[in-house]
């Protein structure tokens, strides 16, 4: 990543076991530190990986170290090949790299199974012909140890057994493998753990190679062994895992002994962040795909004009805690305003439009404005704008009766400056047969170019934003808010599908945008957009699947008023 990308990780608590580590005497002195990120190739990433991503990476690089990227595709039910290249396009949007180090976990199946043979030669796993319902019925509880009576069958027997799973011969859930620990732990992980089981479906690199797959918490720490990662970071729903994670490592032959240290994953108000719950929005149409600019994953945001400065400085301001919390949505809208309004270009559009005559300007008459495209930054350039007698303004900058303290424009109202342009002054207006205001007639100041009057007099009227209606591009614009209505929408016992939010999409068409849009630069899949500030409206990108140069759609990326108030 580039040095102007790279984010400033700040000191946090897995950074004080490494620096521990790292010292004279320590685990790690002398060592490289080796970090990973595993995701499984079941679906697009999200804005909590991202928060991994931040962490594994970023300690890495912090460290001067390396970080793997790993496809933990040990579950062939939902993995495809299609989550392994949306994966890869996402970090490397984020601005993070692997090198050459990109594995999958199903490159050491061969050795699991091994590793799996020699914990059943020295009777520390067993076959198991417990149903799925016996398992429950027979894990006990607090006060009772679990059971099994195939725990004592005899080496060779699960020997055989084992093998003849792996050859096909019994159907799903005929057999499982379970690691011999302690039937009694009060850890429930270690009551004799399932470590393979049987599924005969075709993995999507495997093929029909393998009918039994490793379960996760046998498959990871062998994976992290074999790669020689130094320290496994993980979210915090793996800490009681981490004694098996523990017990993989001493009972099996590999060659490192990684240490898995837990956070507290990320969660915001009104979203999901289950790639079950989101795959399953998609797969009912809900949402018109994992890409939809509503959800939460990267290619959703990214569509919608996330940037990745904007998203790599949320997960650094979150923090990295053991403590589980709720971060406000408003929060990431806040730093992605913070990153646009430093760098998005600035335009005007109308987005419903309605006809505004200036009568005493003349009616051959057309001249240009050039302005900055980003105000105080010449290397942004400028870009032209026309402005001639008849314009767009926003139908809302327009009442016939007044309501108090209403200051823009009205018959014999206050003068209003149009943004950068002249002074007008409202004079009529004209309406339909069904008493709809269809145009607005004003007069203008011709002493006030630059919008402001050569007399210096103060003005009461608003400053009002503008196309100009001879030379104006027509668009569709798509305005989004929360996915969810319920601020907590799969909390406790909820069906997280009621809480979905009506509101959360309104398309406008025939809107009115600048000229110099017209000539926008088309968004390339996997790229970031090039954003805008529409003057009064927010922040917008071309969205990337829909827009083409004779049918311009924008995404509204975030709102311009920020309610995010930063403690």
């Amino acid at each position: 990543m580039s040095e102007e990308m790279k984010p400033v990780m700040g000191q946090n608590f897995i950074h004080d076991f490494i620096d521990e580590e790292l010292a004279p005497g320590g685990r790690c002195e002398g060592k490289q530190v080796h970090t990973r990120f595993p995701p499984e190739p079941n679906g697009y990433l999200h804005i909590g990986h991202a928060k991994a991503i931040y962490i594994d990476f970023g300690t890495a690089e912090k460290y001067g170290g390396i970080c793997n990227l790993r496809m933990d595709d040990t579950n062939p039910t939902k993995e495809d090949e299609e989550f392994v290249d949306a994966i890869q396009e996402d970090i490397h949007w984020l601005g993070y790299d692997w090198d050459d180090r990109f594995y999958f976990a199903s490159d050491y199946f061969d050795q699991m199974y091994e590793y799996a043979e020699d914990l059943i030669k020295r009777g520390l796993a067993y076959v198991c012909e417990l149903t799925p319902e016996e398992l429950r019925e027979y894990r006990g509880d607090v006060n009772t140890p679990a059971r099994s009576p195939w725990r004592d069958r005899p080496i060779e027997e699960s020997l055989d057994l084992f093998r003849r799973m792996k050859a096909g011969e019994f159907p799903n859930g005929a057999y499982t493998l379970r690691a011999k620990i302690d039937l009694a732990s009060g850890n429930f992980n270690m009551r004799d753990p399932a470590i393979y089981r049987i599924n005969h479906l075709p993995h999507h690199r495997q093929g029909n190679k393998w009918c039994i797959y490793p379960m996760y918490d046998f498959a990871h720490p062998i994976e992290d062994a074999l790669e020689g990662i130094t320290h496994s970071l993980c979210s915090l729903e793996f800490e009681d895992h981490r004694p098996l994670y523990d017990w993989v490592i001493e009972n099996c032959p590999v060659p490192a002994k990684p240490r898995q240290i837990e956070f507290a994953r990320l969660g915001i108000n009104y979203t999901v962040m289950s790639k079950r719950k989101l795959r399953q929005l998609v797969e009912e149409g809900r949402v018109s795909g994992w890409d939809d600019p509503r959800m939460p994953t990267l290619c959703g945001l990214r569509r919608r004009g996330y940037t990745p400065a904007a998203i790599r400085n949320f997960s650094e301001r979150n923090g990295i805690t053991k403590a589980p919390s709720v971060v406000e949505f408003g929060f990431l809208e806040h730093c992605l305003r913070e990153d646009l309004n430093r760098t998005a270009n600035r335009a005007m559009a109308v987005l419903r439009p309605i006809k505004l005559v200036i009568t005493n300007y003349p009616a051959d008459k057309s001249e240009v404005f050039e302005v900055e495209n980003i105000p105080g930054e010449p290397e942004a350039g400028t870009r032209k704008v026309t402005f001639s007698r008849e314009l767009w303004i926003e139908a809302e900058d327009f009442l016939p009766e007044p309501v108090p303290k209403y200051k823009r424009l009205y018959p014999e109202g206050p003068e209003c400056r149009l943004k950068g342009a002249y002074l007008i002054k409202c004079v009529g207006y004209e309406t339909d047969e069904m008493g709809n205001v269809t145009e607005i007639a004003a007069e203008y100041d011709p002493d006030s170019r630059g919008g402001d009057p050569a007399d210096g007099r103060k003005i009461k009227g608003a400053t009002l934003h503008w196309v100009d209606a001879a030379t104006a591009v027509d668009a569709e614009v798509r305005l989004y808010d929360n996915l969810f209505a319920d601020e907590a929408p799969d909390a406790g016992d909820k069906d997280f599908l009621s809480c979905l939010n009506p509101n959360s999409l309104e398309i406008l068409t025939g809107c009115k945008v600048e000229a110099s849009l017209a000539d926008a630069p088309m968004p390339q899949p996997g790229k970031t957009a090039l954003s805008y500030q529409f003057m009064r409206q927010g922040y917008f990108c071309l969205d990337c699947k829909d827009a083409r140069p004779d049918h311009l759609v924008f995404n509204r990326s975030v709102s311009l008023k920020d309610s995010f108030k930063l403690s």
